[in-house]
C-alpha cells in the first residue's frame, strides 16, 4: 500500500512534547554529491538525503561514469550513506554531438542547474531534460554564462531540454551571472569553478555574494575535502520548519519553553538560511524571501492567519518559477480555507482569519503538500491532493507526522475517500 490520492489530516488538541528527526538537507546533499565527484578519491557522505531530487543526482552521476555506492543510514530511514569515487575533475563518460549522453533530471532544480555547469568539464555532448514543468523553469542566465565562458549550449529558448558540449577539461575564463531568478545559477558555476578555472562574477544583486544559497555554496567549496574523506550532511531546516510551525500553532502562539526544540539536532552551521525559521515565530509584520527566509517562507505564509495582525510577505518572485507558481498556489489554498490574502506584484498580505477545512490542490509541489498538511493539525477538514509529491524532498513526512511522540506528533491521517486511518507503509509515497 501507499499514500492514496487524497488524504485528510485530523487536528490535535494540543502540542505534544516532541523531538522529530528530519532527513538531511537536500541543498547540502546535492552540492556535496557534485563536489565529491569532482574531488580526487573516495568521499563518503553521511546523513545524505535520499529523495527524488537526490536520487536524480545520483543516477545522473552514475550515467556520467562515476562510481556511486548507496547504503542505508541506521539513524534515519530517509537518509543514506553515499560513497562517491571522485575523478579529480574528469567526467568519465560522455556522448557525441550526434548521440549526446542523456541525463534526465525530473523537476529537480539543483540537479538541472548544477549538472548544466558540471558537464562542461566533459569531453563530448550531454543532453539534459526533465518533466514538462522543468522545461518551463528559467535557465537563461546560466546558459548565457556558460556561453560567455566559450561553451556551446544548444537550446533554442534557453531552457531545457538542452545539449551541452564540453571541452574535455578545464577551460579558464570569466563569466557574469544574474541570480535574480535563481541563486542556483551562481551556485552551479561556483561548484565547478575551482576545477574549471572559472572566475564567476555575480551580477544583478547588490549583495549577490551574500545571497544565502550562494553563501552556502561558497562555504562548502572552501571547506570540502577535495582529496576525499568523510562529509556529514546536517538535517534539512526547510523540512524542519513544518514541525516548528505545527508546535507554534498547537501551543496557541505561546513562546517555546526554554531549552526545548520540536526538531532534533537543529542545524547550527549557519549554512542553511531556513535555520533562522524559529526566530520568526511569532511572525514579524514583514518577511522577505530575499533577505529573511528561503523556502520556509511558504511555511510562514500558511501560518500567518494565526498571527493576530496582518503579515506582509515580500520579494516572492522566485516562488513563481519553482515547482509550480507558488505565490498563486499559496493564495488560492489559503483563500479556499477562508483566509484573507491580498496579492500585489510579488507581495502577499495575509490578514488574521478564521480558517476552515478545504480541498487543497498541490500542483505536484511537495512544499504545498507539507505546508497545508501542517495547517491541518490545527484546522479541521484539510484535505490534501496527491500527497505522494513529498517524495521530492521528504518521502517519510507523513510517517513523521503520524508517529507517536516523542518522534512524531501522533497525528491521525486518513484516506479522504474511505475514511481509513493510514499507518506504516500506507504513509509513504508509492
Amino acid at each position: 500500500m501507499a499514500l492514496p490520492g487524497w488524504i485528510e489530516i485530523e487536528p490535535l488538541g494540543g502540542s505534544p512534547d516532541v523531538s522529530v528527526r528530519v532527513p538531511g538537507s537536500k541543498s547540502i546533499t546535492n552540492r556535496a554529491l557534485v563536489l565529491a565527484a569532482l574531488a580526487r578519491g573516495r568521499t563518503t557522505l553521511h546523513g545524505a538525503l535520499w529523495s527524488e531530487d537526490t536520487q536524480v543526482m545520483v543516477e545522473s552521476l552514475r550515467a556520467m561514469g562515476f562510481g556511486v555506492e548507496v547504503e542505508p543510514d541506521a539513524g534515519e530511514e530517509a537518509n543514506r550513506v553515499i560513497t562517491v569515487e571522485g575523478e579529480g575533475g574528469r567526467i568519465p563518460r560522455s556522448g557525441t554531438a550526434g548521440a549526446p549522453l542523456e541525463l534526465r533530471v525530473g523537476n529537480a532544480g539543483t540537479a538541472a542547474r548544477f549538472l548544466l555547469a558540471m558537464v562542461c568539464l566533459g569531453d563530448g555532448a550531454y543532453r539534459l531534460s526533465g518533466v514538462p514543468r522543468m522545461h518551463e523553469r528559467p535557465q537563461a542566465a546560466l546558459i548565457q554564462a556558460l556561453r560567455e565562458l566559450g561553451y556551446r549550449v544548444d537550446s533554442p529558448n534557453d531552457r531545457l531540454p538542452a545539449v551541452i558540449h564540453g571541452k574535455g577539461g578545464p577551460g579558464p575564463g570569466v563569466c557574469h551571472v544574474s541570480i535574480a531568478e535563481s541563486s542556483q545559477f551562481a551556485s552551479a558555476l561556483l561548484l565547478a569553478a575551482p576545477v574549471a578555472g572559472w572566475e564567476v562574477v555575480v551580477d544583478g544583486e547588490a549583495d549577490g555574494d551574500e545571497a544565502p544559497y550562494v553563501a552556502m555554496t561558497t562555504r562548502m567549496v572552501g571547506g570540502f575535502a577535495m582529496g576525499g574523506g568523510r562529509f556529514e550532511v546536517e538535517p534539512d531546516a526547510s523540512s524542519g520548519s513544518y514541525f516548528w510551525l505545527a508546535d507554534w500553532l498547537l501551543r496557541g502562539g505561546r513562546p517555546m519553553p526554554a531549552g526545548r526544540s520540536p526538531v532534533a539536532g537543529w542545524p547550527g552551521s549557519g549554512w542553511q538560511v531556513d535555520a533562522r525559521f524559529p526566530g520568526y515565530l511569532p511572525l514579524p509584520p514583514e518577511v522577505s524571501r530575499e533577505r529573511d527566509l528561503g523556502d520556509s517562507i511558504m511555511t510562514a505564509i500558511v501560518g500567518a492567519p494565526f498571527a493576530g495582525y496582518p503579515v506582509r510577505f515580500t520579494e516572492l518572485g522566485r516562488l513563481r518559477v519553482q515547482e509550480c507558481e507558488r505565490v498563486a498556489a499559496l493564495r488560492e489554498g489559503l483563500t479556499r480555507c477562508g483566509g484573507v490574502v491580498r496579492e500585489e506584484g510579488n507581495t502577499l498580505m495575509v490578514l488574521p482569519s478564521a480558517l476552515h477545512g478545504a480541498e487543497i490542490e498541490t500542483y505536484e509541489d511537495h512544499r504545498l503538500a507539507m505546508c497545508f498538511a501542517t495547517l491541518g493539525l490545527q484546522v479541521p477538514g484539510i484535505r490534501i491532493r496527491n500527497p505522494s509529491c513529498v517524495r521530492k524532498t521528504f518521502p517519510n513526512f507523513f510517517r513523521k507526522l503520524a508517529a507517536p511522540a516523542p518522534g512524531g506528533f501522533g497525528a491521525t491521517v486518513r484516506d479522504a475517500a474511505t475514511g481509513r486511518v493510514l499507518s506504516g507503509e500506507d504513509l509513504l509515497p508509492g
